[in-house]
């Protein structure tokens, strides 16, 4: 099928051109449906995103809580543990984030001074007030005339955003769409008094960068590496498994997962729930077009070999026959043309695409492969290969590959360029 951005560019365009352009229209989707994938020149260019909702996006993306509060404060209690026991110093140890934007330049300058007492928890509660933790909402309130957390909650920010360290180690401007694989989520919900010991020891095996999405339906402990959420545009299913959509990725991870106040279901994983009123619907376009609207950064010139990447190139899309799935002009992947794999076609555990709905694993589109310091591997669903170099090794066996050693030094050098 085709994918449905290509869908809502040809009807928006046979509306426009009136009956005869509906007649068209349907004409040139019966073909692409019909041809099921087969190349067909160039992609049809997508639509223009909306600034409006791009904002509207922005806005939920970074601060909207869904009204998670009554699970990560009334349940999980966190807000009892940031306030006893949870310092900047801690908080930057297991991967959270802090907006230096959102710091006044009195608070930078007595952070560069050593005037502010990075282990204290009060102190990390002046940073939530200042509305600073990337991914973590705080409401504060004066109690006794000191300033005290009394409720938590989190925002898509917290997996998917990352800071460029501009001020110093873990504090900068913010990089949506990043995957913070410095973040260690599972050692965060461990820290809740209402986690039983047999969770805690689950959660705590997780590590930095990773986390099951599916532990908490199933019961299974299969964590996997936390994908970029930019460089999404044209790519027709998200998620490892391409179970659907990316608003249905975000509808399970905010209902699911963040616990906020909305509504999923999906019968196909015996999964149902439904709060009222619901918080999240309403908000899935804006986020989606938020999400379109963050591009994949260029690499740095500096980290990439030109000349090597070059030839990379032509590898890539030659004899290491990588543009067979990761096809350059479909976002570098073949889910936008219907084509999901088998475990055993991409020498992958078969273990986490079980528990999903199609039961196999998608090509992940290649964005963000390589930008240091930020994201340079792990690889894989699982994390399974440390480096690029293991990931073409992994292929090169797989597939029976002939490569050089210079062939695959050259494709390792494209990759960084992706």
């Amino acid at each position: 099928m085709p994918s449905p951005d290509i869908i809502v560019q040809t009807v928006a365009t046979a509306r426009r051109l009136g009956r005869a352009g509906a007649v068209a229209g349907v004409l040139l989707l019966s073909a692409l449906v019909l041809k099921c994938g087969t190349p067909t020149g160039p992609p049809l260019p997508l639509p223009p995103l909306d600034p409006e909702l791009v904002a509207e996006g922005r806005e939920i993306f970074r601060f909207d809580t869904f009204g998670d509060e009554t699970f990560w404060a009334d349940t999980a209690r966190l807000h009892e543990v940031i306030t006893q026991a949870v310092s900047p110093e801690l908080a930057l140890q297991v991967g959270l984030k802090v907006d230096a934007d959102a710091l006044p330049q009195a608070v930078k300058d007595a952070i560069l001074a050593g005037e502010v007492d990075l282990t204290s928890p009060a102190t990390t509660v002046t940073l939530l007030k200042l509305n600073a933790v990337v991914g973590v909402m705080g409401t504060v309130e004066t109690v006794e005339g000191r300033d005290t957390l009394v409720r938590v909650g989190i925002t898509c920010a917290l997996c998917h955003s990352t800071v460029d360290n501009s001020f110093t180690e873990g504090i900068g401007g913010r990089l949506d769409g990043w995957p913070n694989r410095d973040l260690n989520v599972g050692a965060i919900i461990a820290l809740s008094p209402a986690i039983t010991p047999a969770q805690k020891e689950v959660y705590n095996s997780w590590g930095p960068g990773m986390y099951d999405a599916r532990f908490s339906i199933d019961g299974l402990n299969i964590p996997v590496v936390m994908p970029p959420a930019l460089g999404l545009r044209g790519v027709s299913r998200e998620i490892y498994t391409g179970d659907d959509t990316l608003s249905y990725w975000n509808a399970y991870v905010a209902v699911t997962q963040m616990h906020g106040r909305g509504r999923f279901v999906d019968p196909r994983l015996g999964i149902s729930v439904v709060h009222s009123p619901d918080l999240v619907t309403s908000k899935l376009p804006a986020l989606r077009e938020y999400q379109h609207s963050l591009e994949t950064p260029a690499a740095d010139a500096g980290a990439v070999d030109e000349a090597a990447s070059q030839r990379g190139r032509a590898v890539f899309n030659g004899v290491a026959q990588c543009a067979t799935c990761h096809i350059p002009t479909e976002s570098f992947t073949d889910v936008n043309r219907g084509v999901l794999h088998q475990p055993a076609a991409v020498g992958q555990d078969p273990a986490y695409a079980a528990r999903s709905i199609t039961k196999q694993y998608r090509t992940t589109p290649l964005r963000l492969v390589f930008r240091p310091p930020f994201t340079q591997g792990p690889y894989f669903h699982d994390g399974s290969a440390a480096t690029l170099d293991a990931v073409v090794d992994h292929y090169v066996a797989l597939l029976g590959l002939s490569l050089t050693a210079q062939q695959k030094t050259d494709l390792v050098e494209y990759l960084k360029t992706l």
